[in-house]
């Protein structure tokens, strides 16, 4: 996703690498809430924020694909024109995260093989973490290096969701939030090991974008753990459908896989 800055050889050869990444991760989104969906997991008769949430997320796949199809096509008038709606996109894209969560957690209590605290907190810190990335990525947009990679660890960050719909995760309980939210750092790692190959260092974006991610995983569960994040917990989901269950992940009566 570069604008104006010129490119070094070795960046313009890794524009394919960043493109086939983008559809990589872009891919396991959809293919987790289309295999739910086929399934008869989910079904599209939900609530109406389920609806605007995966209207606005699915926007976001769209444009992140578009941003590297055009500067791939060396497009870039149109990139730095699509690339405006992202300063737009990516607080929309918070807002929409954060109703969608507050709204599953009072409605069902989140996903059973999650504890609701890990779900409403670590989650929210995710979420937070993501549009972090992604703003910063989009304020060094004329650092060609620093601006794909930070993007790249943001929309990583993403693909929890669909990796989560694609594995057995009630049989990875208590530890599915954990090994759902560690298998998106994959993806960076990928990122260091290309660069390394091609460059024969890796870049110090995915040194900060990976290390911002993996340390507010990290602060997010001991919050989520301490008695501020069940407080927390508690409190948005008091008095709704989503106080019924468990607190911590749990296997329903008569669940089959």
């Amino acid at each position: 996703m570069a604008t104006t800055a010129t490119l070094r050889p070795s960046s313009v050869e890794g524009t394919r690498f960043f493109m086939i990444m983008a559809f990589i991760m872009s891919a396991i989104i959809v293919a987790g809430f289309v295999l739910n969906l086929a399934m008869g997991r989910s079904s599209f008769a939900v609530p109406l924020p389920y609806h605007i949430h995966g209207i606005i997320f699915m926007g976001w796949i769209a444009l992140y694909l578009s941003q590297h199809l055009t500067i791939s096509m060396g497009n870039r008038a149109l990139h730095i024109r699509l690339g405006q709606l992202a300063y737009l996109w990516i607080p929309l894209m918070v807002a929409a995260g954060t109703m969608i969560i507050v709204v599953s957690a009072r409605r069902t209590g989140g996903p059973f093989f999650f504890a609701q605290n890990e779900f409403f907190v670590s989650n929210m810190a995710v979420l937070l973490c993501f549009g972090g990335l992604g703003l910063w990525a989009l304020r060094q947009r004329r650092y060609t290096g620093w601006h794909r990679r930070l993007m790249l660890v943001a929309m990583s960050l993403l693909t929890g969701p669909g990796l989560g719909r694609l594995l057995p995760l009630p049989l990875l309980i208590p530890y599915a939030w954990t090994f759902t939210v560690c298998l998106t750092f994959l993806f960076p790692i990928i990122g260091m090991v290309a660069d390394k190959r091609r460059d024969g260092r890796v870049h110090p974006a995915y040194w900060w974008g990976l290390g911002i991610d993996v340390g507010v995983f990290v602060v997010s569960m001991l919050l989520a753990y301490s008695p501020i994040g069940y407080a927390a917990t508690d409190w948005i989901i008091a008095g709704t459908p989503g106080a019924d269950r468990p607190m911590e992940a749990f296997l329903p009566p008569g669940f089959a896989m």
